[in-house]
């Protein structure tokens, strides 16, 4: 009897390892939205790292958060880190690359709870009187990941919904100016 639950208990580990290891190796989010406001000012809201704590989903999660600026005050070279609770964990971003009033590419590293890298872009055009901005943020995913993914519906659905809200926001601190 032991051995034929220790072979369901193996077959079992078995399934669940082909399960996680068959999803995805790479994930990719993307969302964008219209905001009424030019290129300009909507880049300028994300091409520097001060101004994100009027749009940014993960912003208010922890009121205690620390948060270090350095190099230049925006665009490329500018790094922002913070450190919080189990919310918002342990990261940086640097931007990599700004092309007013196009593109803002940022290097996304989580430190805490979990190691990862992500590519995160932001493109910006004109639409009639506004701006329609895109938010893509793409990366590899590692076995835990994978086995996030496989329990949480994928990148797309954990991710996505911060993205809609920050777009939100986004559009209204746009707006605003």
């Amino acid at each position: 009897m032991l051995k034929k639950i220790l072979i369901g208990v193996a077959v079992a580990i078995v399934l669940l390892v082909g399960a996680i290891m068959a999803q995805p190796d790479h994930y990719k989010v993307v969302r964008s939205a219209a905001i009424a406001a030019p290129p300009e000012a909507v880049f300028g809201q994300v091409n520097n790292f001060h101004n994100w704590a009027a749009w940014s989903p993960w912003a208010k999660l922890d009121p205690q958060m620390k948060e270090t600026f350095t190099g230049p005050e925006s665009g490329q070279g500018s790094l922002y880190e913070w450190a919080g609770n189990k919310d918002v964990g342990k990261g940086r971003m640097t931007i990599l690359e700004s092309k007013a009033p196009e593109l803002v590419r940022i290097k996304l590293e989580f430190i805490e709870p979990f190691a990862d890298v992500a590519d995160t872009h932001f493109r910006f055009a004109p639409d009639g009187q506004g701006t329609r901005v895109e938010w893509e943020m793409a990366g590899d995913n590692n076995f835990l990941s994978k086995a996030m993914c496989l329990f949480m519906g994928g990148m797309d659905k954990m991710i996505g919904p911060d993205f809609e809200k920050g777009l939100a926001q986004l559009k209204a601190a746009s707006e605003k100016k």
